[in-house]
């Protein structure tokens, strides 16, 4: 498919007012395709998907928006008025979060932005769609030793209906990961939970998104190989080790499950014993230990093992340094994630399963979950 060049997220907003957001409810011919969608219609829903994410991507870039889809060729397109307002809106907002980023010492020189359909399904007047984002950010050499690129793979669920003029029209997109990217919506504040008690396990401190501290230099004694759990890490981050059984949102996600990989990889051993016990770690054929692939088990082994120590400050993390998050503060953790890099001026960055993600800087998640409890181990 022809490749389409965006330069400005705005002119992005106003062609897709035009042209493409509406798509034939029929199409003459067409193969057909599970739940009634014909095969032009489904692959211009992905078109209209990959046209708006690769606006979104073009707004928080400084160069160009690199996208591979073009709006489909239809007589009748538009957004709603109310999509029009939405996406307007979500662009500006993309602005700002670029400048602050700029602010603070992060940008992007070009972007590159990739969808692909799901599923797709017809309930009489109304379309769901889902689709896979994969997106590439260049980053731009500020201080001169950024990494090259992060990328991610985020998930979303389009919704349509039927116009009275026999055509679809795009209703709304709904992000289905908890872990925002960059080029998302600015999530909106938590509804705080009660804490969630511990009970006899070991609680990590609270470690601080800011400031910059002091360095803190790993122990290169310890026997383990922290590159080797980097070099892990970005390899599988997108395309899984074969090897290891994976785990969806829905099974309680794969984060822990592959940043045990990676700390094995690593030169972590396993810790026999009985599955539920959490100062047991542990992969076998047919199940593994619940350290191992829950979150805040994975806390509670690392800490009563004495294979971690909690860190006071997120960005005294060296790479094969692990941080957790909790979401929504309740004091139960929800994320588990791998430093891959570090860069001379301090900026740890991320890679991670479930939001799959390679190299995203700290920075960038302090500035789109301002209200998340982070948790910072020294491996």
């Amino acid at each position: 498919m022809k490749s389409l060049t965006l330069r400005s997220a705005a002119g992005v907003v106003a062609s897709l007012a035009v042209s493409a957001a509406l798509v034939p409810t029929s199409t003459a011919g067409a193969a057909a395709r599970p739940g009634g969608m014909d095969r032009a219609t489904a692959e211009s829903f992905g078109r209209i998907a990959g046209v708006v994410l690769t606006g979104r991507t073009a707004a928080i870039v400084d160069g160009e928006a690199q996208g591979h889809s073009t709006p489909p060729p239809t007589k009748k397109v538009r957004l709603s008025s109310a999509m029009v307002r939405s996406e307007k809106s979500v662009v500006a907002s993309l602005h700002q979060r670029k400048k602050k980023l700029k602010a603070l010492g992060e940008a992007y020189s070009a972007g590159d932005t990739r969808v692909a359909v799901d599923r797709t399904g017809v309930d009489g007047k109304k379309a769901t769609v889902r689709v896979t984002e994969t997106t590439q950010l260049t980053y731009k050499k500020i201080r001169g030793d950024e990494p090259g690129t992060t990328g991610f793979q985020a998930h979303h669920e389009l919704s349509f209906a039927a116009a009275g003029n026999g055509a679809w029209e795009l209703t709304g997109i709904k992000a289905l990961d908890e872990m925002p990217p960059v080029n998302a919506p600015a999530p909106t504040a938590p509804k705080v939970k009660a804490a969630a008690g511990a009970g006899d396990m070991p609680n990590a401190p609270e470690a601080s998104a800011w400031p910059f501290p002091k360095r803190l230099p790993k122990d290169t004694k310890t026997g383990l190989d922290y590159k080797a759990m980097a070099d892990y890490a970005e390899k599988y981050w997108k395309n899984y080790n074969p090897a290891y059984r994976s785990y969806p949102l829905g099974a309680g996600g794969d984060c822990t499950n592959f940043v045990s990989q990676a700390l094995k990889a690593g030169g972590w051993k396993h810790a026999p014993g009985k599955a539920g016990d959490y100062t047991k770690w542990w992969y076998g054929s047919d199940t593994q230990s619940d350290s191992w692939t829950g979150v805040n088990e994975w806390s509670w082994f690392a800490q009563n093992s004495n294979r971690v120590k909690p860190l006071k400050y997120a960005y005294q993390m060296e790479v094969g340094d692990v941080l957790q998050a909790d979401f929504d503060r309740d004091g139960s953790k929800d994320h588990t994630m791998l430093v891959t890099y570090r860069d001379a001026l301090g900026t740890p960055y991320l890679t991670y399963h479930s939001f799959d993600t390679y190299r995203r800087s700290l920075l960038s998640l302090s500035v789109m979950l301002p209200f998340t409890k982070w948790y910072a181990y020294r491996t």
